[in-house]
């Protein structure tokens, strides 16, 4: 592993480093979860999270369903002493009590440490993965990275200029829509009448992803489109009202709708989806609002979607 600066002087430092981890957590774009990264990581030009200027040590932060901390809490309390082994950890963080295991195993020939830590978060639950190759676990040792692990933390909301930032296209109308929620970043997001804690279902939301491997020809497309319509999560009972090509900003395209019910309280819903075929990677839509509301967020639905445009 090629490092920077001497061998020693580094140690030197992440072993001093523990009381400047009171400084300012850093948040991956995006996220709501951020810590402060131990000396020598910077933020990832690939993923989100931190890693080494030669990239073999990664910390990678992510935001997984609400649901997913208690569901990791009560597997660890059933079974304290773990398995295969790996024996579960806690630890007292400023985003609250965070679980964390340490394992070791290999990336290709090369031996590496692995860690995974949870923590609570209002209306998600934060992750993360932390892996470190042996010929660095001198430098990044346990007590390091559970150093690194104790000063996660989370901020109440992204800005929308800074989620909005991260996709790779401009949206230059989001027609009202007030609660915007990054998924995958760089990817995906969210923009909705609801929110989290509140449920999305029985409010206008959308959905606008890339997607990549959508087929060339028109037949294939027309299938393709109504099979993914049919398999959109949350939608239950679904039925195909139309589907049929149409252009999307000067760029064949695919509108399919449909009828379900959404939700723990089976609301009838009404959902369109539209798929912008690209080269490398194709646009996808995906809107969906109670049936008595369909009318009025099918206009804004589209205001949205004509002003979707490639950067630069």
């Amino acid at each position: 592993m090629k490092l920077t600066r001497p061998l020693a002087a580094l140690a030197l430092l992440v072993a001093t480093a523990f009381p400047a981890l009171a400084a300012d957590a850093v948040y991956p774009p995006g996220l709501r979860l951020g810590m402060v990264p131990l000396v020598g990581l910077s933020t990832a030009k690939t993923f989100p999270g931190f890693e080494s200027e030669d990239g073999s040590v990664k910390v990678l932060i992510t935001e997984l369903p609400p649901a997913a901390y208690g569901e990791v809490v009560g597997a660890f309390n059933a079974n304290p002493a773990g398995t295969n082994g790996v024996k579960p950890d806690k630890i007292e963080t400023p985003a609250g009590l965070a679980y964390f295991t340490t394992e070791s195993g290999k990336a290709g020939t090369t031996l590496v440490k692995r860690y995974s830590m949870i923590v609570p978060g209002t209306g998600f639950s934060g992750y993360v993965a932390v892996q470190i190759p042996e010929n660095a676990s001198k430098i990044y040792t346990d007590e390091a990275v559970r150093q690194m692990f104790a000063t996660a933390t989370t901020r109440k909301e992204v800005s929308a200029d800074e989620q909005l930032g991260l996709m790779p296209f401009k949206i230059a109308d989001l027609a009202g829509f007030k609660d915007i929620r990054t998924l995958v970043p760089g990817s995906s997001l969210i923009l909705a009448d609801g929110n989290e804690s509140s449920g999305y279902e029985s409010k206008p939301f959308m959905i606008l992803g890339l997607i990549g491997s959508t087929p060339q020809q028109a037949d294939d497309r027309a299938r393709f489109a109504q099979e993914a319509a049919l398999q959109i999560p949350g939608v239950r009972e679904s039925r195909v009202t139309m589907s049929e090509p149409i252009r999307i900003n000067g760029q064949p395209g695919f509108e399919t709708r449909i009828d379900g019910v959404s939700g723990k309280d089976k609301t009838p819903v009404t959902v369109v989806q539209w798929i912008r075929f690209g080269g490398g990677t194709s646009l996808r839509i995906i809107a969906s609002a109670p049936r008595d509301q369909w009318p009025d967020a099918f206009t804004r639905f589209r205001a949205v979607r004509d002003g979707i445009q490639p950067k630069g």
